[in-house]
């Protein structure tokens, strides 16, 4: 005898229900329950989207060996543009005689009073004709290696600054040539470094012949003594290590003008620059570079499916 249309009805149903709970033979037995979505749901260009955007969070140290060839060439390509740029000298001294006008007119234009006074003190001045050649690159490379052994998460987006900073210190180089003070025509600056023969100065003597003397605006010193204090302070966790932070490009602006190797302006385009690349770092990581977390956090478990998810097998 056949079956009732209601009974066959009520087996296919069951055989349903069966199917989607797993009491099926060859069907799938796992009833997942999920709270979110599995990484092997995720797209490819939705997991690259995470992977970037946990970089920009927590980003990785470098390997030392990419990130010394990497400052390596980044200050050959940088001696290399600076230094071809072409020196006009006329434009360089009509740029000059153009911020001294412009600093007189403001009431700020101390350089040469500065200059000559601390030049009256030979021991100061030669100590500062040292300062200017040596510690800018010293003090440069000590907080990069501080920042790399001590700070590693935020090692990379503070070099970011740095190198954004130098870039565009070169387009200024490029298409704003200028004559720092010891070299413009009728300003009665002395140039400290050739007076006291002192040597090491990339501005001055021998070594004069192979720099560009007119890339003085922005000043690097100032960028880079701004980036290196602010990072020190900021970082550092003694007292006396952030003030000194402080300190370092407090005084490397009174270097840079007793020996005539800038002016004031040339300062404020130095933290411009220095600004713009923090700027930049930060719409790369979404965060200010000292927000950072000191070290990576320690990388999620590649799970395929994560463990809130509720995995349950079937059996019959």
């Amino acid at each position: 005898m056949g079956e009732s249309t209601e009974q066959f009805a009520a087996d296919a149903a069951g055989a349903q229900a069966a199917a989607q709970a797993g009491s099926v033979p060859g069907a799938d037995r796992t009833v997942r329950r999920p709270d979110g979505a599995t990484r092997a749901a995720q797209s490819t260009g939705a997991a690259v989207r995470g992977r970037i955007r946990d970089q920009r969070r927590t980003p990785a140290r470098p390997r030392l060996w990419f990130e010394l060839a990497l400052i390596g060439v980044s200050y050959w390509l940088y001696s290399l543009v600076r230094n071809a740029v072409p020196e006009q000298d006329v434009i360089a001294q009509r740029h000059a005689g153009w911020i001294w006008d412009f600093e007189q007119h403001l009431g700020i234009a101390v350089e040469r009073s500065v200059n000559h006074a601390v030049d009256s003190v030979a021991w100061l001045i030669v100590g500062m004709n040292y300062y200017y050649a040596t510690l800018h690159f010293i003090v440069t490379i000590g907080v990069l290696v501080w920042l790399y052994r001590s700070h590693p998460g935020r090692y990379a987006a503070a070099r970011t600054v740095l190198f954004v900073t130098t870039g565009l210190a070169l387009i200024g180089f490029y298409f704003y040539p200028l004559a720092p003070p010891r070299l413009m025509t009728g300003g009665a600056f002395i140039d400290t470094v050739k007076v006291h023969d002192t040597w090491g100065s990339m501005a001055s003597g021998a070594a004069a012949s192979v720099s560009n003397q007119y890339a003085a605006m922005p000043s690097m010193h100032i960028g880079w003594s701004l980036w290196c204090g602010l990072t020190i302070f900021f970082l550092a966790r003694p007292l006396w290590g952030r003030v000194l932070g402080l300190l370092y490009p407090a005084l490397t602006l009174l270097v840079i003008v007793s020996t005539a190797n800038h002016f004031w302006m040339d300062a404020v385009g130095g933290a411009v620059c220095l600004a713009l690349g923090f700027a930049a770092a930060r719409l790369v990581y979404h965060v200010w570079v000292y927000q950072l977390p000191r070290t990576r956090t320690a990388p999620e478990d590649d799970l395929t499916v994560p463990e809130q998810w509720a995995l349950t097998k079937v059996d019959h």
